[in-house]
């Protein structure tokens, strides 16, 4: 049972070594694409500001 104990404690020692050797390159990935989604969300604002702005200025050229 000692053994089996040894084993599975070495396997875990195994997974987190390899999780914390990809941290550095997963938090810069997920860095980039909350970039992307941050640039997505602003593109989707302006247009609808955009939109809104015309349609506002549509209905003062008809005043």
């Amino acid at each position: 049972m000692g053994f089996l104990s040894l084993l599975v404690l070495i396997g875990i020692a195994y997974l987190l070594w390899r999780v914390t050797d990809q941290l550095p390159d997963l938090i810069f990935r997920l860095s980039e694409i909350q970039r992307d989604v941050a640039e997505i969300a602003r593109r989707s604002r302006e247009a609808d500001d955009g939109a809104n702005g015309a349609e506002e200025n549509a209905d003062d050229a008809k005043d």
